[in-house]
């Protein structure tokens, strides 16, 4: 069967592949829109964390045998403290400076992290396998679905509406939007303001090494896999509105099923069609589709 003239097949085969790279793409500006939203820092390490989240399971797997559940859950942690460790002793003194300077800091970080684990473990990728209990695949009449890719779709939706719902809807969000408002009068309340930020950050920060650790089965593990996908998050935050939550999520997974399209009917605008898209959404609307403009 065909749809516009496409195998239904190839069609539904890219239209998954979109939405597995949404999945990532969504994670990841969500944890970037979280940390810009309520903290103002421009985190262009992100990439390196996603890296490190990845790279954090792969090193747990083959030296200590400790294996994909375990590193699911364990892993953002680990790599979620480091975020606090660096929010603690570098990101808190730019806070009252401009954007560009959290943007430089992380900016450098993101190239020290990459260039220790690239000297470490070179450039090629290396693979790490998906669990046992998703081997295999669902057959759903028109297609064939990857059951790890179907676990991924759905840890990622799970995860995104959960954040958005913590953020936007309870008494906790609540608090750290007003903290990014009014820091003094929230803390006048007993609140710990300080703590708080660094929490955020930290947080933040284990959503990229939770996306990681979800791509290592799927990508191979590489010193440069942050680098590779960090650009495109940058230009989905853009285009969903930097800070906004929803936003993130939206505009992740719907420019990965446009990009997964474009695969398909004019394959040579693939790698591009999302940068064309942040263009024309900057000429029309700057503060993005979901933002506000402050």
């Amino acid at each position: 069967m065909e749809i516009f003239g496409i195998p239904s097949q190839a069609l539904f085969g890219q239209l998954l592949i979109g939405l597995i790279n949404g999945s990532f793409y969504a994670l990841l500006s969500l944890g970037l829109a979280v940390i810009f939203g309520l903290l103002n820092i421009i985190n262009f390490s992100h990439g390196a964390q996603y890296m490190l989240g990845a790279f954090v399971a792969y090193l747990s797997l083959n030296k200590f045998g400790i294996n994909y559940w375990v590193s699911l859950i364990v892993t953002p942690l680990l790599v979620g403290a480091t975020g606090v460790l660096i929010e603690k002793t570098m990101l808190k003194r730019l806070y009252k400076l401009d954007h560009l300077y959290g943007l430089l800091l992380t900016f450098g970080l993101a190239l020290i992290i990459q260039g220790v684990f690239r000297n470490e473990f070179g450039s090629s990728g290396m693979p790490y396998p998906a669990p046992d209990v998703f081997q295999g695949v669902f057959n759903l009449g028109f297609m064939f679905l990857p059951k790890y890719r179907a676990w991924v779709i759905g840890v990622s939706l799970v995860v995104c509406l959960g954040t958005w719902f913590v953020i936007e809807r309870t008494k906790l969000g609540a608090y750290l939007r007003a903290a990014t408002e009014n820091p003094s009068l929230v803390q006048a309340f007993g609140i710990n303001v300080p703590r708080m930020v660094t929490l955020t950050y930290g947080f933040g920060v284990a959503l990229a090494a939770l996306a990681g650790v979800m791509a290592a089965p799927i990508y191979q593990v590489s010193p440069m896999m942050g680098a590779d996908i960090i650009i495109v998050v940058f230009a989905v935050v853009v285009v969903g509105g930097m800070g906004s939550i929803m936003g993130a999520i939206l505009t992740g997974f719907g420019l990965g099923l446009v990009e997964g399209l474009t695969k398909v009917f004019y394959p040579e605008a693939s790698n591009t069609v999302i940068f064309v898209i942040m263009t024309i959404v900057l000429l029309l609307k700057p503060a993005g589709l979901f933002g506000t403009q402050k």
